[in-house]
């Protein structure tokens, strides 16, 4: 058996340090919210000639009057993403189509153009924050309902460390935040609670079957009891999620990632936040009396 309990305290610190700066990096530094929430253009460009760079395109497009432009290359070496912010011309996609073609040639295929509009982008950003919002206080309602409120606030601040401490990386590494990733964070949170309660549902049954044995203790053998599930999947969740990673192309690499940060986190969580706030609380058998009447 091992031995989970002895290193609650250690892991308590570290998800506080990383909570706390995942906080620090979100409020001064903020997130790169993509297209989706900010407004502007989108190009996907295939060129036809192996010797155009990012850039020579990217010195190209700054003389153009477009803003903040953003070129990196997508998937191979002959394909470009293009963002910049929202231009009142009607006409620039033309003239950024002539200009490639003054200055390389009739190298390049215009694959993809997307517009969001500032309003659209404001609607999209509250959206998927009410969206995350009402995944957080649905999952809190199940719990309290399903289990007795000790669950609830260790279920619940599971998921928050889960969704802030993923937010966070988002946020050190500069990755885009787009429309993707706000799915990614709410299948997050359903993983996570999905795991939580497998657990859960263990130590309810160990407080009904051994009175005398301690929550701390408890706990513990519950992890245990349920190591093998926890394990098989996550592992085979994650084995999908970096094939995804690593093939799947430049599109779902921001949504791979989320999952994989998130099915790290969900299962560290479900061990080391929503056990030892029920140890931190002294859960004991009395605490189910009201299920087993309920029974």
């Amino acid at each position: 058996m091992i031995a989970f309990n002895k290193y609650y305290n250690q892991f308590n610190i570290l998800s506080v340090s990383l909570v706390v700066v995942s906080l620090f990096f979100l409020i001064f530094k903020g997130l790169n919210f993509g297209i989706d929430f900010k407004g502007g253009t989108l190009i996907e460009l295939r060129s036809n000639d192996n010797k155009i760079n990012v850039s020579s395109l990217r010195d190209n497009l700054s003389q153009m009057n477009l803003g903040d432009v953003s070129v990196k290359k997508f998937g191979n070496d002959t394909d470009f993403l293009i963002k910049f912010e929202n231009n009142e011309n009607k006409n620039v996609i033309e003239e950024i189509k002539k200009n490639l073609d003054k200055s390389f040639g009739n190298n390049f295929n215009f694959r993809r153009v997307e517009n969001v509009g500032p309003k659209v982008s404001a609607e999209l950003l509250r959206s998927g924050v009410i969206a995350i919002s009402v995944a957080l206080a649905l999952m809190l309602i199940y719990i309290w309902i399903r289990f007795e409120w000790q669950f609830s606030l260790g279920a619940i601040l599971a998921l928050f460390h889960d969704v802030i401490v993923t937010l966070g990386l988002f946020s050190l590494l500069g990755l885009e935040i787009n429309l993707s990733i706000i799915a990614a964070v709410l299948t997050i949170v359903g993983y996570s609670m999905n795991d939580t309660v497998v657990i859960f549902d263990r130590v309810r049954e160990n407080l009904r079957k051994y009175a005398d044995i301690k929550i701390f203790e408890l706990t513990n053998i519950s992890i245990n009891e349920t190591l093998s599930r926890t394990l098989i999947t996550s592992i085979t969740t994650l084995l999908a999620l970096l094939s995804i990673f690593f093939f799947g192309g430049e599109i779902l690499k921001g949504f791979s990632l989320a999952m994989i940060f998130g099915v790290i986190f969900g299962t560290y969580s479900s061990i080391y936040i929503a056990n030892t706030v029920l140890v931190r609380l002294n859960v004991s058998q009395k605490t189910i009396l009201k299920d087993n009447e309920k029974d």
